[in-house]
């Protein structure tokens, strides 16, 4: 049995993609550790349906996803930003 390419992308951010960004932002990985995560991202894609001949960056923006290096520089520029406005809330 076949699965379609959309459902095996819901299948990856639904199962796999929130175990890679798990509390990124505490642990903040070293770049050993984002180019191990990036492999299971890459592997990831690959296997979805349509994007085995594609490169990574290209499977990325085919599927409207970023870095999970990019996606960390994203988390901790909110963080900054969340922490500068005073957005977060005291207890």
């Amino acid at each position: 049995m076949l699965i379609d390419g959309r459902k095996q992308f819901c299948y990856y951010i639904s199962l796999v993609r929130q175990h890679l960004e798990y509390c990124c932002q505490v642990w903040s990985p070293h770049s050993k550790d984002i180019k191990l995560l990036e492999v299971v991202q890459r592997r990831a894609t690959k296997l979805i349906n349509g994007m085995e001949n594609l490169h990574y960056e290209e499977r990325l923006r085919h599927l409207g996803l970023m870095s999970l290096e990019t996606r960390g520089v994203r988390g901790d520029l909110i963080e900054v930003f969340k922490f500068i406005n005073r957005s977060y809330i005291s207890c």
